[in-house]
């Protein structure tokens, strides 16, 4: 099938390369590609009881989480979305951001994130969305990064608005939690936002 538009990001474009580790803007944090060691962290993060709060896919067993992580490099090779553990600079995993889905005709992608417990309220998660911002606004091509999260985690909303990231509204029973249906508030960025 053709376009009638050019793609923002024409297919093939990130695949072409193998997927780059992003250095926050003070170099004390790194996202990486998860790799087949990180495996038992990922299966101790879900058991945080925050974590399984707020996300909706869980990884319950050691084999669920390598397989998780074999999913990543897949896909990021298929340009699906793309995953990163995101560590301290002496290697100690520290929490995930991702962009969960990507939409490359139209430059588009969501954002989505977790922090362990021992690296809460450090700064990790603003700095580590604001280095994924600058790569893909600024590098991978992308014109409008999305966020959202329950109105009820207003932990979220403050690393969303300390990233750059504006509120754009709220969308009303948009997602389905244990709990029932939450409110989501709608937080983006664009190219060209300071």
């Amino acid at each position: 099938m053709s376009f009638a538009m050019t793609p923002a990001i024409p297919a093939g474009t990130l695949s072409a390369s193998a997927q780059p580790s992003i250095p926050s803007d003070d170099g004390e944090l790194l996202l990486r590609p998860w790799e087949a060691d990180d495996a038992p962290v990922l299966q101790r993060a879900f058991q945080d009881p925050s974590i399984r709060r707020w996300h909706t896919h869980h990884v319950t067993s050691l084999q669920e989480a390598r397989d998780w992580v074999t999913a990543s490099h897949r896909s990021w090779q298929q340009e699906q979305a793309v995953q990163w553990v995101i560590t301290r600079a002496d290697g100690e995993v520290a929490g995930r951001m991702s962009l969960r889905w990507m939409d490359l005709l139209h430059g588009l992608a969501e954002c989505a994130y977790w922090v362990l417990p021992h690296a809460r309220g450090t700064g990790v998660a603003p700095r580590s969305l604001a280095a994924l911002a600058g790569w893909a606004l600024d590098e991978a091509g992308f014109h409008r990064l999305e966020l959202a999260h329950s109105v009820a985690n207003e932990a979220s909303c403050r690393v969303a608005t300390k990233s750059g990231f504006a509120l754009e509204g709220t969308r009303r029973g948009a997602h389905l939690q244990r709990d029932g249906w939450h409110d989501m508030h709608l937080h983006a960025r664009v190219q060209g936002d300071a």
